[in-house]
């Protein structure tokens, strides 16, 4: 059996689609006519097809025994089905294991901003996404992850490479289904995707058994599962439109304001309300700081832009925190790794807004004045059309001064005379080719922390991170993942020795492909952000994370999978050839960088400390002592 390819966008099904979230049934008279409606397929084919349907370009995963029907339906729709370049139109890209697999439909997600695909056997093959699965649950990034399973009847029998896959996933994803009825297999394929995509996103399993995928019957082409109270919930926040009176009260505390400040977190870029929050920032001049995971939601360029807050924020984007006196929190949650101490977090805001689209976010952690939960891209907009509407007017020339002060006072800064390599020197040297527009992914640790820092960001989804999960060997895998998104764009993997090691086998897909992805190893011989936090807590007792033991030679191990260009850097005049040649390099580039094996992380704000306790080290400036004060014990190494 061949698979036809379709418009697998149709513009009249998507929009029916939109259209009944809300309703009890599909009004199949809107919805043209599938041109596979009534074929005879098997729940292998089926799959395949919604999959095309959704516009599905590329699969990740690792082929099983019980996934083997699935598997064989993508390579006869790829027989069947190129691209205009003779490719196959659905490739299936094979990782060394399948956490690898999670991350690269992360990455592809987090770059393109469509549903990442993942595709994996059952048993062990499950159990290895679990990490990637609460990785994007925790980040809310849509992924449909489809899991082989064994027979119907075998289940609970301890079969081989059996996995409870929904007792398992059901705690780390945002749904998960069984299917073991093979006549809703169609529509439970089609409801994965919408809840993946709507409301705040998130990855969902669809564990599959075997004789499942070998059933034959009539494919509709239509249809869902009914999903009531999900979309009841979903209506109830696409429909909440801000009225005048809320307007009116958020006009009221702007203009009460001398120094307002937009607190903006990941839920701004998974909603794709970033062009609507600029528009507001700009209209009223209210400078914007961005969390870990909105990085590039705000032009990291811009005079009124503060760059990243938080535990390892910059200092003047937390010193603004503590002076602004009206807070707006747009796609944030007041995380821990941001508000520390709740109580002292912007102690001077007389007022606090916050939108979001989880109606269970608001006042969770600090109470706020002002609150809505609605789509934000819609009700940014029309927050800026009421202003516009009653005329408001008011300038913040003062505020904007002391925003360009404190970032003139307390920039960014290291030991530029040192004669090892600063891991601050790599990235600015990368980022003057970058320009703020390459795609950064990152592993785990300090060089998470040094890339988000002194990279610029001028548009969203250029950065990709684990952000709550922080989980190390993220950054390779993703990588791979954003290039097949974006092959227009160049992408860059900044690792740590400890964190590539997570999953150095994915090297080898990076060649295997031909992906030109970057890959930079800071390589300081050790788990390094452990490392600080065992030198600043732990009285300097290096409990397993010293790996300066270890014999890895990462440079050969690159040129083992296939990398042409494999380089170390270690001299420090070396660094603007070296960045140069790497970044020209038209293929996969691999460079190590033995960088200064003590080089911090600052600014740090303790866990549970507020900003007032930010330790800056000794080269960025604090208002919390005199220029002549000595670092204490907990700032030097």
């Amino acid at each position: 059996m061949h698979l036809e390819l379709v418009n697998t966008r149709r513009k009249s099904v998507h929009i029916a689609y939109v259209a009944n979230y809300m309703n009890e049934h599909t009004n199949t008279a809107s919805i043209d006519e599938h041109p596979r409606a009534g074929s005879q397929m098997t729940g292998a084919d089926t799959v395949i097809q919604v999959l095309a349907d959704e516009g599905v370009d590329t699969v990740f995963g690792y082929s099983g025994g019980a996934i083997l029907p699935i598997y064989d339906a993508v390579f006869r729709y790829n027989d069947h089905n190129k691209r205009n370049d003779g490719s196959a139109a659905m490739p299936l890209i094979v990782p060394a294991n399948e956490q690898g697999a999670g991350f690269m439909a992360a990455g592809y997600s987090r770059a393109s901003g469509k549903v990442g695909v993942a595709m994996v056997t059952s048993g062990p093959g499950a159990t290895n996404t679990v990490t990637p699965v609460r990785d994007s649950m925790a980040d809310s990034i849509p992924l449909v992850v489809i899991c082989g399973q064994v027979p119907t009847a075998a289940i609970g029998t301890d079969a081989f490479q059996e996995a409870p896959v929904s007792a398992i996933m059901g705690a780390v994803a945002k749904h998960v289904f069984l299917v073991t009825d093979p006549e809703l297999l169609e529509d439970t394929m089609r409801s994965a995707f919408e809840l993946a995509r709507t409301g705040r996103p998130g990855p969902v399993v669809v564990d599959i058994p075997k004789d499942v995928q070998n059933w034959q019957g009539s494919f509709k082409g239509r249809g869902a599962l009914p999903l009531h109270g999900y979309r009841r919930r979903l209506a109830a926040v696409t429909e909440n439109k801000l009225d005048d009176d809320a307007c009116e009260r958020f006009f009221t505390m702007l203009a009460e304001a001398d120094r307002p400040l937009i607190y903006a977190g990941g839920g701004v870029i998974s909603a794709n309300a970033t062009k609507a929050m600029r528009r507001v920032a700009n209209e009223y001049g209210i400078p914007v700081t961005t969390t870990l995971m909105a990085l590039g939601a705000s032009d990291t360029q811009h005079p009124l832009a503060l760059h990243m807050l938080g535990m390892h924020g910059v200092a003047s984007a937390n010193y603004a925190v503590e002076d602004c006196d009206f807070l707006i929190a747009i796609g944030a949650r007041f995380d821990d790794r941001v508000a520390g101490n709740p109580s002292q977090f912007s102690p001077r805001a007389k007022n606090i807004a916050q939108f979001d689209v989880d109606s269970a976010e608001i006042g969770k952690v600090k109470r706020v004045n002002w609150h809505h939960v609605g789509m934000l891209a819609t009700d940014l907009t029309d927050i800026l059309a009421f202003g516009r509407r009653i005329k408001f007017k008011k300038t913040f020339d003062a505020w904007h001064e002391e925003i360009a002060e404190l970032k003139s006072e307390y920039c960014l800064n290291y030991d530029r005379n040192s004669d090892l390599i600063q891991p601050y020197a790599i990235i600015e040297e990368i980022n003057k080719h970058s320009r703020g527009e390459a795609i950064i992914s990152t592993g785990v640790g300090q060089h998470q922390m040094w890339a988000a820092q002194y990279f610029d960001f001028r548009e969203p989804r250029l950065w990709l991170t684990s952000g709550s999960m922080g989980t190390m060997g993220f950054g390779l895998p993703a990588a791979i993942g954003a290039q097949f998104a974006r092959p227009d764009r160049v992408v860059i993997d900044i690792d740590g020795d400890a964190s590539i090691r997570m999953n150095i086998g994915e090297l080898e897909t990076a060649t295997t492909y031909g992906q030109p992805v970057k890959v930079i190893v800071l390589n300081n011989y050790g788990d390094g952000m452990v490392r600080q936090w065992q030198k600043l807590y732990f009285e300097g007792r290096m409990s397993g994370s010293d790996k300066s033991l270890h014999a890895k030679d990462f440079v050969k191990a690159a040129e083992a999978d296939g990398f042409k260009f494999a380089q170390r850097l270690e001299n420090k005049d070396d660094i603007p050839k070296v960045i140069r040649e790497f970044m020209d390099f038209k293929g996969p580039a691999f460079l190590e960088v033995v960088i200064d094996r003590d080089a911090g992380v600052y600014p740090m704000v303790g866990p549970g400390q507020s900003y007032e306790n930010m330790i800056t080290g000794d080269f960025i400036k604090s208002r919390s002592k005199p220029d002549d004060e000595a670092p204490g014990p907990s700032e030097m190494f």
